[in-house]
């Protein structure tokens, strides 16, 4: 069932075969024979593109199948690294850069590749190979957003209309009085949510946009990484980090391992103007309801927000989504078609029973989530017990879609890129 988070490795020993993808520029592209260690549905296969490219937070890949690999910290003065398959193979033999900041975001849509620092978002042209034509002088389409060290990530998405929408973390857990206090009264009206807490649309032309120039599209969401705008509903969907310290702070109301497992991980559809209830409320998938927060007077069973947004797919607490992709490729069998991927990265309040460390899937029909979510690429963390975060050996971050309708998995850890291919009957 989807509510476990052990994968029972889909068949695992099947992928010792060497699967092969649909050819891609007269070459045959082959999964390497122990799928880089991932555990994956019969049929799939994994390969590594590229391993020890630094912090790789989100990733794209042009018409060519060139991945750009958005770094959290620049390495030798590039923040952006291009990686190309000159020989077919299907892993990367040449590596480039650029850009010298870090940061987490970047996107490519209409001959621009879209990149972002933690307060700024750059444009970048690309000529008719798809390669970057200005790396050294990007245009500056957004500029003076707050980076108050948490919850700083710019991560992006666009949609059809010439419309750019950026996440802006609360740099806050709960917005009390005294961040990460216990007892500490959470503040009403939380004077963040005027500069974060939610996401901002801006123009895709236009030049050093801020707050004043953009919109504040959807407000209560605490921290978003991973987002992505879905073409079959015309809508933009997010996955909200959860709250942390439920527990910690509170335990006459929340038992250890209820507080592990809480708030809820959620995937929201927005619209514009929609309000996801945070600081004031989290979701709850045990008992499927909006429960109002401790420091605003919640005792863990007290409903609240009768305003805010429900969530679409809720995933248990503290597995930390960093990427959401929907699938829109031919590659893989029919029921993944228009169905979201999300990227898990594992995260530190979950000790000491550390889960997440996959990507996920949630089929969907018609815009909607029609089933429950499944694990679907398992084993990235290398090993069984993981005591922190920091002791996997590699972090799911980022999710792209090659062109031939491949998906392409980033590491923030080892700096692996990871590509899964589909070989079997459809």
């Amino acid at each position: 069932m989807a509510n476990q988070l052990k994968s029972n490795w889909f068949l695992a020993c099947i992928t010792a075969c060497v699967f092969v993808s649909c050819s891609e520029g007269g070459y045959r592209i082959s999964a390497d024979a122990d799928n880089v260690g991932l555990a994956l549905p019969e049929g799939f296969g994994a390969l590594k593109v590229a391993d020890s490219v630094g912090a790789a937070r989100h990733i794209a890949v042009n018409s060519k199948g060139d991945v750009f690999v958005k770094l959290q910290r620049a390495v030798d003065g590039k923040g952006i690294i291009v990686l190309t398959d000159t020989d077919g193979d299907g892993r990367a033999d040449e590596q480039t850069g650029f850009g010298d900041y870090g940061g987490t975001g970047i996107f490519i849509k209409d001959n621009f590749l879209y990149a972002s620092s933690n307060s700024e978002v750059f444009r970048y042209a690309l000529d008719e190979n798809q390669r970057v034509t200005n790396p050294e002088a990007p245009d500056t389409i957004i500029t003076g957003l707050i980076d108050r060290r948490q919850h700083n990530s710019k991560s992006i998405a666009l949609d059809g209309a010439g419309n750019i929408y950026v996440n802006i973390g609360a740099y806050s857990n709960v917005c009390q009085e005294k961040d990460r206090t216990p007892g500490s009264p959470g503040m009403q009206p939380c004077p963040i949510l005027d500069s974060a807490g939610g996401i901002w649309r801006f123009k895709t032309d236009g030049i050093r946009q801020t707050y004043g120039d953009g919109q504040r599209y959807a407000t209560g969401l605490r921290n978003v990484v991973g987002l992505d705008w879905n073409q079959e509903a015309s809508a933009l969907f997010v996955m909200q980090h959860g709250r942390d310290n439920l527990h910690d702070f509170y335990p006459e109301l929340y038992a250890e391992g209820v507080g592990i497992d809480l708030p809820s991980e959620a995937m929201y559809r927005l619209s514009e103007g929609a309000d996801a209830g945070w600081p004031y409320i989290y979701y709850d998938h045990h008992q499927k309801k909006k429960i109002v927060n401790p420091e605003y007077g919640g005792d863990g069973k007290q409903e609240g927000g009768a305003d805010a947004l429900d969530p679409v797919v809720a995933f248990p607490g503290h597995i930390a989504p960093n990427a959401l992709l929907f699938y829109t490729g031919d590659m893989f069998p029919a029921r993944y078609k228009n169905g979201a991927f999300v990227a898990f990265h594992g995260s530190w309040n979950r000790a000491p029973d550390q889960q997440g460390f996959m990507v996920a899937f949630v089929p969907f029909e018609n815009g909607q989530p029609s089933g429950d979510w499944e694990v679907f690429a398992d084993g990235f963390a290398g090993i069984d017990t993981i005591a922190a975060p920091g002791d996997a050996r590699h972090r799911p971050c980022g999710l792209a879609q090659g062109p031939d309708g491949s998906l392409y998995v980033s590491d923030d850890v080892g700096g692996t890129i990871y590509r899964i291919v589909y070989a079997g009957a459809k």
